[in-house]
């Protein structure tokens, strides 16, 4: 019996992950658009920095083959043999925040110009329930000519990387997986809990896998939101919001969220999803949108609250020199994915004022050509009117701010990571 052959459609910082992986175990085909990305990863180095180069290069092979590791490649016509067809792109959403399938269609069309009676299509990408079947599957059928559940059929096991995390690795996090049929439900979570040591959950429906994840990341954004609603609240009372945060954490039930921006590729996105769907059913959904208004609003608020600070010391506003410290969506990570420290850096620019951004962590290139702005990975030699702290770098907790900061200076940390006495305010 021929050994499974895995092709993973995608390898940004959910398919590298899940590619190297595989690869231990089987043969897998990585394939992707971008002929730079392919040659990088062929060459044994990952600019996302979600495998180490030497784990990479450990299970890299030099030609598609059927022994475990992993090829990478833009050829379409290499990953005609395999069997699975595992599929990572993004579901991102547009400038009113409606969701974007159009990397997962024309990935559709990609795998359906291949498929062959017998394979399996996986889908990973975060999507509203449904959307697999409704939106997915038809177009699988139609570029293929071969028919759902009988000549070929799909899982989805949603992704659960967390960009950034040295140790919740894609191997030790649970996988939730389904299939179209019972049958193949089974053979997708023996699939994956061939390489999950966590384990792996299996759900009764495509459209159970499909909603466990869009409201895991809503879960965690109305929570987000409601630490920032009372950060907003006890700012208004003079009170230290992580203060008060840290007394009410000593009950046992408590849950330990704090307030901040809230970016990346899946929490401030995958609300949209949840509930573009459920408006198509003639419901609006009230809290998860509430707390998506609240989350987006963060930007805007940081960068008033800090202009006050600086009117209240007689800062002249009109153009003052401001650092941002951070623009990646999180901490000690490169992604800048919808990051809303751009929101920040948006807002502040109204008042007329000069911002420089500052991240050791973020592609230059990268951050310029997906919004227009400089990312000095340098520290400036500078002196500033206000430095805005977004991003919780471990580079920033030891900075010397007395090289950076003018006589009359605002220092404002929205990661509550300085001490008190460096910190003008926090959020």
């Amino acid at each position: 019996m021929k050994k499974d052959k895995i092709a993973i459609i995608g390898l940004g910082y959910v398919g590298l992950p899940l590619a190297r992986l595989f690869a231990t175990k089987f043969p897998v085909v990585g394939f992707d658009i971008n002929i730079d990305r392919i040659s990088e990863l062929m060459s044994g180095v990952d600019s996302t920095l979600e495998v180490d180069n030497k784990t990479l290069q450990s299970v890299l092979v030099d030609k598609n083959c059927d022994s475990n590791g992993l090829f990478c490649t833009n050829e379409l016509d290499k990953i005609k043999d395999c069997n699975y067809y595992i599929i990572t792109v993004p579901t991102p959403v547009d400038k009113n925040n409606r969701p974007i399938l159009t990397p997962l269609i024309k990935a559709s069309e990609t795998v359906g110009s291949v498929l062959k009676k017998g394979d399996i299509v996986i889908y990973e990408s975060t999507v509203y329930p449904g959307a697999t079947e409704e939106d997915c599957v038809p177009v699988l059928e139609k570029v293929s000519g071969l028919e759902f559940n009988k000549d070929f059929y799909v899982g989805y096991s949603p992704e659960r990387i967390n960009p950034g995390d040295k140790e919740h690795t894609v191997e030790k996090i649970l996988k939730v997986t389904s299939g179209s049929t019972p049958e193949v439900g089974e053979k997708v979570n023996e699939l994956y809990k061939s390489v999950i040591t966590a384990g792996t959950h299996l759900a009764p429906t495509i459209k159970v896998a499909e909603a466990s994840k869009v409201i895991e990341n809503s879960q965690r954004d109305i929570n987000i939101a409601f630490v920032n609603e009372l950060a907003k609240i006890f700012n208004l009372m003079d009170i230290n919001t992580h203060d008060v945060l840290e007394a009410a954490s000593t009950k046992w039930n408590f849950l330990p969220f704090k307030p901040g921006l809230v970016g990346g590729h899946c929490i401030g996105v995958d609300p949209y999803y949840l509930a573009q769907k459920s408006q198509e059913f003639g419901y609006n959904p009230e809290i998860i949108l509430s707390g998506r208004r609240m989350n987006d609003s963060m930007g805007e608020y940081i960068s008033s609250e800090v202009i006050k600070l600086m009117i209240k010391k007689d800062i002249r506003i009109k153009d003052a020199n401001i650092l941002i410290l951070g623009i990646t969506f999180k901490e000690n990570c490169p992604d800048v994915r919808n990051t809303k420290v751009v929101d920040v850096i948006s807002a502040l620019s109204e008042f007329g004022v000069k911002v420089k951004v500052h991240d050791p962590w973020a592609d230059e290139e990268e951050v310029m050509n997906e919004y227009g702005l400089s990312s000095l990975r340098a520290l400036p030699k500078d002196k500033f009117d206000a430095i805005i702290l977004t991003v919780a770098h471990n580079e920033f907790i030891g900075l010397d701010f007395s090289i950076l900061k003018k006589e009359k200076s605002v220092i404002y940390d929205v990661k509550n990571i300085l001490s008190n006495d460096t910190q003008d305010k926090c959020l």
